[in-house]
């Protein structure tokens, strides 16, 4: 895992994305409010819109893979395994303990919620560097380093890549991803592309 820049700490922890939300764009859905390009479903947004802090791309040890249906895009959705090695490239957002919570709440189709309880657990540190919130997806709470003194988290299914069939994602939903990569990574359609091939499921 190699972040790059720097940040505030305090009250502010590293979101990390690998997925849609790596698009600055779709992720301001998310605090703002609104329906990404290409999506069907509009989010509330966060309790606090304000943007976020900084960006870092982040590199993380462990494989992404795609499965479920989305009601958002159709097709598949990411996950990230931890645990299966392999190579993901992710962006790291410097938010409050707060946006991440209500981040992670839209991310379960919930309303975010004053004194969501997620956010004391993310300014902890986790045991075991894992954090359950439910038996849904996106309800493991990963922790995957630090950075500038702030926890870099994440969020994904408690399944592993190898426990659960694999789905391919929508068009609308890789284009998303791709766009996250060229932001924070300055990759060329070629780069994108070859990355993209690594983590898809065979077709």
């Amino acid at each position: 895992m190699a972040p790059r820049g720097g940040g505030r700490v305090g009250s502010h922890v590293w979101y990390v994305s690998y997925g849609s939300n790596m698009s600055a764009g779709r992720l301001a859905c998310y605090l703002e409010g609104g329906c990404p390009p290409g999506g069907t479903r509009v989010n509330p947004g966060a309790r606090d819109r304000t943007p976020p802090a900084r960006t870092i791309p982040v590199d993380l040890p462990g494989t992404t893979y795609f499965a479920g249906e989305s009601p958002q895009w159709g097709g598949g959705v990411a996950f990230y395994d931890h645990d299966t090695p392999g190579f993901t490239a992710a962006r790291g957002f410097l938010v409050t303990a707060g946006q991440l919570a209500d981040i992670a709440a839209q991310e379960m189709y919930r309303v975010p919620q004053p004194d969501d309880p997620l956010e004391q657990v993310v300014m902890g540190p986790l045991e075991g560097g894992r954090h359950t919130v439910g038996p849904g997806r996106y309800e493991t709470l990963v922790e995957v380093g630090r950075h500038a003194g702030a926890p870099l988290l994440t969020f994904t299914s408690p399944h592993g890549a190898g426990h659960v069939p694999h789905a391919p994602p929508s068009p609308a939903y890789l284009a998303m991803i791709a766009t996250g990569l060229r932001e924070s990574r300055g990759w060329d359609d070629d780069e994108v592309a070859s990355y993209l091939r690594s983590v898809l499921p065979d077709a």
